[in-house]
């Protein structure tokens, strides 16, 4: 690195801390945002769900070969490399190779974070070093796994599958460990590949750029205008304009619907490139995109665990979904974006509905999409009775969804906390530490959620403080109470809003909310006999038994390059059910189970348990009810 291009990139690294928030502001005019995440450095898991599922995430990384990531990378630089070529989506054939590289920097840049391992900040450390010598022996800026040919075919409009989908993952994961994990090569390395972009597409007129957009790209619109945001490069803002794709947008800022036959994660990913826009410009076009399209997905195109998508695509109206129901239901990666942008709306709205939103999709649809023994994660997450979670086979399918996974289960604590400089609002419950540095507090929270309907927050502060509280009410509360140092307090805030206490906080102070949980069910909108039974936000799954399963149907076989898993079993029918009264009458707790329950005098009768605890065996999720 040229001492000019490093005295650069370490100013730039002098600022990122007041950087890392997604809602930085940009150019004069950026609106400010309403509620701030906290960085993922100041919030700490605490033994629970979430830690949990943290620490398997952490031995799923740790376990990977860094030569075996960094091999294709080597062979294509020119350099030697003696590693076992990896398999599935990774193999020296597959047109998507790298992609899970960029995925690893980042998971690693996030888990360091979340977590402070120092062995964690080494491997990525190792992984940029590694990689800046591929880089340098390129020498053009350009770093990836397949040769630039790919680039020219699809200039040429010749067969190819995703080149920027996979440039996209090796930057984000570039800027990730700068911006996350503080490392300087990996902002020099970064630029150099913007630069590579901005040589690439600065020939390309209107119509020949449209027709780039077609193929799937990513994020590339955001990660050029997260590196815009960092580094203060105007050129950027352009270079990532050319990523926003009008024929998508259009119609999104109109207030249409035109989703029917796209696929979903091309899709999302853009969506949170034209949010990044609003918020460092503030063209207010580009909000009406993003929340449009938010609430049109999570409210007429949503599961009832919050996911989206049926084999990777939208393929009916909005709000038709029962016939979507089937092995390759909701697509891993589209719940991940879909999260990412429901950050970005909060941050504009504080709107709990967002919050709700967020939960349920991070409860049901994230959760429970990793095996706990072995941390592999999951393509598709079906919703068709019968089916199970397939997981696909360790150090081979190395599947979109699993590097996508393998970020979401890196920054769990990312969405808990928000703030503005009055307060904070509490927006999920996970126990946790959280740190606000600059008011000199630190809120503990402890619960046992979701196995009680109730969560605790004692604020420890140096010297009495006035903190707003704002404790979210979700929609699914069966009614609420607090108590604040053991008093009982005065009203409460109704399902659907926060309850807030505004005071002076003294240390040690402890603020104790009851939110009881109610069975309910979540009917899809065109058959509203077809219901999924819910407790709180938790979507309740039957167990219907291992009829058929073996240790090799577990598991998908080995994927072959470019092709997803596939079901090597059909599903079995799930039993009708008969209301015969309240939700309640009919399905009641196991005494001494927490959060099991079974339903009663049915002609089969079922034990239900949440979707996220439940792998290898059958279940269903909707169920046919009759109310007569």
């Amino acid at each position: 690195m040229r001492r000019r291009d490093f005295l650069e990139t370490f100013a730039a690294l002098a600022a990122l801390p007041r950087l890392r928030a997604p809602l930085v502001r940009g150019a004069a005019g950026a609106p400010a945002p309403v509620a701030l995440p906290f960085d993922l450095a100041r919030v700490r898991l605490a033994p629970g769900p979430l830690l949990d599922a943290q620490n398997v995430n952490r031995r799923f990384l740790m376990a990977k070969d860094p030569d075996r990531l960094l091999h294709m990378f080597r062979l294509t630089a020119g350099l030697p490399s003696t590693a076992e070529p990896l398999g599935g989506w990774e193999a020296p054939t597959n047109e998507l190779r790298g992609h899970y590289t960029g995925h690893y920097l980042s998971a690693c840049a996030l888990l360091w974070a979340s977590t402070g391992d120092p062995d964690v900040k080494a491997r990525g450390d190792l992984m940029v070093t590694e990689l800046g010598h591929c880089q340098d022996a390129l020498g053009t800026g350009y770093l990836s796994a397949f040769p630039e040919e790919f680039f020219d075919r699809l200039r040429e409009g010749r067969p190819v599958w995703a080149p920027f989908y996979t440039i996209h993952k090796i930057m984000a994961g570039l800027l990730d460990q700068a911006t996350l994990a503080g490392n300087a090569q990996a902002l020099h390395m970064v630029r150099g590949m913007a630069g590579w972009v901005a040589r690439w597409t600065q020939p390309l007129g209107d119509e020949a750029m449209a027709r780039i957009l077609e193929r799937e790209y990513g994020g590339m619109n955001e990660v050029l205008y997260n590196l815009a945001a960092v580094t203060g490069q105007d050129y950027l803002m352009d270079v990532a304009h050319k990523f926003d794709h009008e024929r998508i947008f259009g119609p999104l800022a109109a207030g249409r619907d035109e989703l029917k036959g796209l696929h979903c994660n091309t899709t999302i990913p853009k969506i949170i490139g034209a949010a990044r826009r609003y918020e460092l410009t503030g063209e207010p076009r580009y909000r009406a995109v993003a929340e449009y399209f938010w609430r049109e997905v999570t409210t007429r195109r949503a599961y009832c665990t919050g996911g989206t998508s049926n084999e990777e695509d939208w393929d009916g109206d909005p709000g038709i979904i029962a016939g979507q129901l089937g092995g390759y239901t909701q697509e891993d990666c589209t719940t991940y974006n879909m999260l990412k942008l429901t950050r970005h709306v909060f941050g504009w709205t504080a709107d709990p509905r967002c919050a709700d939103h967020y939960e349920r999709a991070l409860v049901n649809a994230t959760l429970g999409v990793q095996h706990p023994d072995d941390g592999s994660k999951l393509y598709y997450v079906p919703l068709g009775a019968g089916y199970w979670k397939l997981f696909g086979v360790m150090d081979h399918d190395f599947w979109c969804c699993t590097g996508t996974m393998s970020e979401a289960f890196a920054k769990l604590g990312d969405s808990i906390y928000f703030h503005d400089d009055a307060g904070v609002w509490v927006n999920l419950f996970a126990a946790s530490t959280l740190d606000w540095t600059e008011k000199g507090v630190q809120i503990v929270q402890d619960t046992r959620f979701p196995e009680e309907g109730a969560t605790s927050l004692t604020v420890h502060c140096r010297a009495p403080t006035r903190v707003a509280l704002r404790v979210r009410v979700p929609y699914w509360a069966d009614g609420g109470s607090a108590r604040l140092n053991g008093r009982a307090l005065d009203g409460f805030a109704s399902p659907g809003s926060y309850y807030v206490v505004d005071r002076v906080w003294h240390d040690g102070d402890r603020l104790d909310v009851a939110l009881p949980m109610r069975l309910h069910f979540d009917a899809t909108p065109d058959d509203p006999s077809l219901r999924a039974i819910m407790y709180g936000p938790l979507v309740l799954v039957g167990r219907l038994g291992t009829d058929g399963l073996t240790p090799a149907t577990l598991r998908a076989p080995p994927t072959p390059p470019r092709e997803v898993p596939t079901y090597p079993l059909g599903p079995v029918v799930a039993p009708p059910f008969r209301a015969t009264g309240d939700l309640a009458s009919w399905v009641a707790p196991a005494p001494g189970r927490p959060l099991e329950f079974h339903t009663t005098g049915q002609a089969t009768d079922v034990t239900l348990v949440p979707f996220y605890q439940l792998f290898d065996e059958r279940y269903a999720v909707y169920w046919h009810v009759d109310d007569a």
